[in-house]
């Protein structure tokens, strides 16, 4: 597991609002700041590549049982 104040997700298939797109996610703390095309890493942010992996932006399992 990841564990970073800022993190940048490049280059995943981002499920979202009915629809498949190619793009980038910025996560800072625990936050999801923006969903765009090519952003570019900033200063203390930690790299994913997900080239080739599906992203599911704030999506919640309700298949968990507790």
């Amino acid at each position: 597991m990841v564990t970073a104040k800022k993190l940048l997700i490049k280059n995943a298939k981002v499920v979202n609002e009915g629809r498949v797109i190619a793009c980038d996610v910025r996560i800072k703390g625990s936050r999801i700041v923006s969903i765009a095309h090519h952003l570019n890493l900033e200063k203390e942010e930690t790299l994913i590549d997900a080239e080739g992996l599906h992203l599911l932006p704030g999506l919640i399992d309700d298949q968990v049982h507790f």
